[in-house]
């Protein structure tokens, strides 16, 4: 499909991370797009060809599509929505410190697309929103215009933040949900240029399935988080029970099952359990498996805790260095990252933190933040008790380690990502401490 501004486009509301992905993606694809934002900053900085958050290609794919004329941006979203015969919904919805969603900017839309658009047009709705939304979305518009014909579909973002450019064009599938087939045809035919399945499914079954995905990864994540607790209490090797669990057929070499971490953050995959627990409390159906994942989750956040209580005895006093402060590599959000939740545990237990990160965005901590930030590592690391990886950016395994922990307190690095090689840095007097590899009881006794 191509087409010009002055004729029909494509209408893209909402631009954060998936939004303004969309909006390059689609541009890529051969739409005239239009993005659409309230916040006038935001499409200023969009128009300069500058994201609002770090994507690995995606500044590139922006300043090629202002150029080719494919791509604008706008904060009139009423003006945007004549001759656009498709209106993608593409709200990164915020959630908040208990995980539940606000779905606020998505019924405010609603409310102008209501209004505004244009008879038989297609609304696409690609935020993450809870099972049975889409449908409020429809009564809203069709409450407010009983006789102006359009269609609704959900088809959930498949994203990943530092992959969203790969995803976006090679998905594993597209689940297409809606509730008449004209629906279904057309917005197959959308992305048809997009080569993966389409699969056809009601509007709650296509919202439930974007639930049980993410419900399905973060069981995946705290199971082997527990496993690999125990492996490391009794002295085995996590990692090797991986690989041979990723090697039965039953389950995948996909799977999310690599000991290491501080499990799931950033609200997404949060978000699905707490809609489905939400589900669950209303249909008086019971969900001890979604409750168990998620308090597995919280306390795996408290292994850096352990770690340096089974150091020192005691957190309170301590200089805790921190690399890393993104939800994940490859991005610049410090949205509900894990790096934050330690942070804000050591400070509460009298803890002082320093932290290094070399793309975060700060200003989204802005003056809540409780940790000193330093643009170099060095100054992180010196007269710190300990050294913390926690975001397993590229560069961190090729930081001069030995001469970091030189100058520290005592050289302790904790390594949550088993990012690094553990015996060169045990050979080197460093006490290495590592997730789920079996050398934590033999190196607390050999440094003492």
């Amino acid at each position: 499909m191509m087409s010009t501004f002055g004729e029909e486009r494509i209408c893209v509301t909402g631009l954060w991370h998936l939004g303004t992905v969309t909006c390059a993606g689609l541009a890529e694809l051969g739409f005239s797009v239009v993005g659409v934002d309230a916040e006038p900053e935001r499409v200023r900085a969009l128009e300069q060809g500058h994201p609002p958050i770090f994507e690995p290609g995606l500044a590139e794919l922006l300043a090629r599509h202002l150029a080719t004329g494919r791509l604008r941006f706008s904060t009139d979203l009423a003006g945007a929505l004549p001759r656009s015969p498709f209106v993608l919904v593409t709200y990164d919805t915020p959630v908040d410190e208990q995980d539940r969603v606000d779905l606020t900017q998505i019924y405010a839309a609603a409310e102008v697309l209501a209004e505004h658009l244009e008879p038989n047009a297609i609304v696409i709705v690609n935020s993450q929103v809870p099972v049975g939304t889409c449908e409020e979305i429809q009564r809203t518009i069709q409450v407010q215009q009983p006789n102006r014909p359009f269609g609704l579909a959900y088809v959930p973002e498949n994203l990943r933040l530092g992959r969203a450019l790969e995803r976006f064009f090679r998905p594993a599938m597209i689940v297409i949900g809606a509730s008449e087939p004209n629906t279904w045809d057309r917005v197959e035919q959308f992305y048809a240029s997009v080569p993966a399945p389409k699969l056809r499914m009601d509007l709650k079954s296509a919202e439930m399935t974007k639930h049980a995905i993410n419900a399905y990864l973060a069981t995946c994540i705290s199971f082997i988080n527990e496993l690999t607790n125990l492996c490391d209490e009794a002295g085995a090797e996590a990692t090797k029970v991986a690989e041979a669990l990723r090697r039965d057929e039953r389950v995948s070499p996909h799977a999310p099952l690599a000991p290491g971490g501080l499990g799931f953050a950033g609200g997404t995959l949060a978000r699905d359990l707490r809609a489905l627990q939400a589900v669950g409390a209303r249909l008086n159906c019971p969900t001890h498996l979604v409750d168990a994942v998620l308090a597995v989750n919280q306390e795996q956040r408290r292994i850096v805790f352990r770690r340096l209580s089974k150091v020192y005895g005691s957190v309170a006093g301590l200089t805790v260095g921190i690399l890393g402060l993104t939800y994940k590599p490859g991005t610049s959000t410090l949205r509900r990252s894990a790096a934050l939740e330690i942070i804000n545990d050591l400070v509460r237990a009298g803890a002082q933190v320093k932290a290094y990160d070399p793309h975060a965005a700060l200003e989204e901590v802005g003056e809540k933040r409780n940790f000193a930030f330093y643009a170099d590592p060095a100054p992180v690391a010196a007269g710190s008790d300990a050294l913390v990886i926690v975001t397993e950016w590229p560069e961190f395994r090729n930081l001069d380690y030995p001469t970091l922990t030189a100058s520290m307190k005592r050289p302790v690095l904790i390594d949550t990502k088993n990012l690094l090689d553990p015996e060169p840095l045990r050979r080197k007097g460093i006490l290495y401490l590592d997730v789920g590899r079996g050398g934590i009881a033999a190196s607390l006794a050999h440094c003492g």
